[in-house]
C-alpha cells in the first residue's frame, strides 16, 4: 500500500493548486471554497536517483519508483467539526490518511480572496488545528462513554484504556495534538484504535510567491518557528511555481528551475519530506525486466521486507543476497559486486537499510 498524506488548509491557500502540479489530475483550483467537493488522489514518484542508475547498471526495461498517494481535501473552515461547509465529509477523509500535509499561505494576493480576510498563517493553522482538536475530543469522549461500561463490571484492560482516555482528553482539551502526548508501550495500540486526526504526522507547506524562493519570507520564519516547538517539518513551496514546472519536460525543467535560482522543485522536496515524515526507508530490486524501489519502515527486518513484494516471500524466507547500493554503483553491477565478495547473504534477523539492493531466496 502507498502511504497516503492528505493535503489539508483553508480554502483559497493553494491546495488544489499544488496538487495540480503534484499529480497533474486537473483538480479543479477556483477562488471560492469548497469548489473541491470530492477528494482527488494523485499517485506520486518519490524522487530517487539511485533507481535510474541501477536501472542503467542492472539494464532494466522498466523503472518503478516508490510513490505517494496525495489526496486533495476540500478546504476546511471553523466550524468544519461540526459539520460546517461539509466539514464532516472531509474530516473523515483526512482520517483515512497516513499522514497530513499542511498548505499554509504565505504570499499577498490582492487577487486571491482570503477565507478571513487577510494572510496569517499562525492564525490558519490553529484554525484548521482547532478542527481537528475538536473532532478528536469528540471521538475520545464517545470512546470514553463505552469504555465506562466495562470499567463497572471489574474488567482490568478496560480500566487502563479508561485511565489512559482520560488523560487523552485533558491532553486534546488543553488545545495539544495527540502526536504530542507521551505513551507508553502498553498504551500505543489505545492511542493508534482511535485512528485520531491529530495523531497524525504533520508537515507544513509554506505557499511563497515565486520572488520569494526559495528560502520563503517573514511568513515563513512563523511557520517554522511553529513547526519547531511541535517537531513538524517545513517545506517553502510556491504552487504557481510548480504549476508551471509540471508542464515541463525533464531538461526544460533543469533549465527552468537553474534560471529561478532553485535546485530541486519544491514537489521534489515535499515527496522525499513526506515519504522520511513516516521513517520510511528504499530498498531495491534490480534486474533485465525492472528495476524497482520498495517503500518500508525503518528498523523493518528482511523477511518483513520480503513480504512487501509478496506474503509468500516472507512465509518461506530463506535468505536475501543484499548489496549496497553504493557498491553496486561502484563496481557496475551484481555480477561485479558478486566477483568483488561484497554481496551478503543475510537472514532473518538482518535490519534492512536504505538502499539496500536485494535478492530474495524463499520456499514456495
Amino acid at each position: 500500500m502507498a502511504l497516503r498524506v492528505g493535503i489539508v488548509g483553508l480554502p483559497n491557500v493553494g491546495k488544489s493548486t499544488l496538487f495540480n502540479a503534484l499529480s497533474e489530475a486537473g483538480a479543479e483550483a477556483a477562488n471560492y471554497p469548497f469548489c473541491t467537493i470530492e477528494p482527488n488522489v494523485g499517485v506520486v514518484p518519490v524522487p530517487d536517483s539511485r533507481l535510474d542508475r541501477l536501472a542503467e547498471l542492472a539494464g532494466s526495461a522498466q523503472i518503478l519508483p516508490a510513490v505517494i498517494e496525495f489526496v486533495d481535501i476540500a478546504g476546511l473552515v471553523a466550524g468544519a467539526s461540526k459539520g460546517e461547509g461539509l466539514g464532516n465529509q472531509f474530516l473523515a477523509n483526512i482520517r483515512e490518511t497516513d499522514a497530513i500535509a499542511h498548505v499554509v499561505r504565505c504570499f499577498e494576493d490582492p487577487n486571491v480572496v482570503h477565507v478571513e480576510g487577510s494572510v496569517d498563517p499562525i492564525r490558519d493553522i490553529e484554525t484548521i488545528e482547532t478542527e481537528l482538536l475538536l473532532k478528536d475530543l469528540e471521538t475520545v469522549s464517545k470512546r470514553r462513554e463505552r469504555v465506562a461500561k466495562s470499567v463497572k463490571t471489574g474488567d482490568k484492560a478496560a480500566k487502563m484504556e479508561a485511565d489512559f482516555l482520560a488523560r487523552l482528553e485533558d491532553h486534546l482539551g488543553d488545545g495539544l495534538p495527540a502526536r504530542t502526548l507521551g505513551v507508553s508501550d502498553a498504551e500505543a495500540p489505545i492511542l493508534r484504535d482511535q485512528f485520531l486526526l491529530t495523531a497524525k504526522p504533520v508537515l507544513y507547506a509554506a505557499n511563497v510567491g515565486e520572488g520569494d524562493l526559495p528560502d520563503g519570507n517573514a511568513y515563513v520564519e512563523q511557520v517554522r518557528e511553529r513547526a519547531e516547538a511541535e517537531g513538524a517539518g517545513v517545506v517553502v513551496v510556491s504552487a504557481e511555481f510548480e504549476a508551471q514546472v509540471a508542464e515541463l519536460d525533464d531538461e526544460e525543467k533543469a533549465e527552468f528551475l537553474e534560471a529561478a535560482g532553485v535546485e530541486e522543485s519544491g514537489l521534489d522536496r515535499l515527496a522525499q519530506e513526506a515519504y522520511a515524515l513516516l521513517g520510511l526507508i528504499t530498498y531495491f530490486t534490480a534486474g533485465p525486466k525492472e528495476a524497482r524501489a520498495w517503500q518500508i519502515t525503518r528498523g523493518m527486518k528482511a523477511p518483513q521486507a520480503a513480504g512487501v513484494i509478496h506474503t509468500d516471500f516472507e512465509k518461506g524466507f530463506i535468505r536475501a543476497e543484499t548489496i549496497k547500493f553504493a557498491d553496486y554503483d561502484r563496481l557496475g553491477g551484481e555480477s561485479a559486486a558478486r566477483d568483488a565478495g561484497v554481496m551478503r547473504s543475510e537472514g532473518k534477523e538482518y535490519v534492512v537499510a536504505d538502499g539496500d539492493v536485494m535478492l530474495f531466496r524463499f520456499n514456495v
